[in-house]
């Protein structure tokens, strides 16, 4: 039996038409990443670069901040 030849066992119910093809690749929408921020924020920052930049620059002085405090404790 060549691949010609071979029964198709598709169910009829599936409609092959209304598939929609995913990207593949960096051009995919990663799902788990997106964050919804409220009015008020989205007004203070022009793109995802200004928040991730504003973010990042949090982070680092709350690492600084809790290195300094855990330097006071000794």
């Amino acid at each position: 039996m060549n691949k010609n030849e071979i029964e198709d066992e598709l169910r009829p119910e599936y409609d092959l038409q209304s598939l929609q093809v995913r990207k593949l690749g960096s051009g995919r929408k990663r799902f788990c990443d997106t964050v919804r921020l409220e009015p008020d924020v989205i007004a203070a920052f022009p793109n995802a670069e200004a928040v991730n930049e504003a973010l990042r620059y949090l982070i680092e002085v709350a690492k600084r901040t809790n290195s300094l405090t855990n330097k006071a404790k000794l």
